[in-house]
């Protein structure tokens, strides 16, 4: 009984990470775009980009661990 709510709860948590995943490479976009566009040195916007990769890269990671697939 208890494992009867593992496939269900995993896919509800795959998804989850994959609509993380897709708005967090979204934000590194952005921020990478604002970086391009910037013409001067600006410490918080390079911050944001780091940020935004980092969190990127870890949904990547965990994506990978837990092999999740995108239909």
């Amino acid at each position: 009984m208890l494992f009867s709510r593992r496939g269900k709860l995993k896919k509800e948590f795959d998804e989850r990470l994959i609509s993380q995943f897709f708005d967090a490479k979204q934000e590194l976009q952005t921020a990478k775009k604002m970086e391009e566009m910037s013409d001067d040195y600006d410490l918080y916007i390079i911050a944001k980009r780091k940020v935004a990769e980092s969190k990127h890269l870890f949904l990547l990671k965990e994506a990978r661990l837990r092999d999740v697939k995108i239909k």
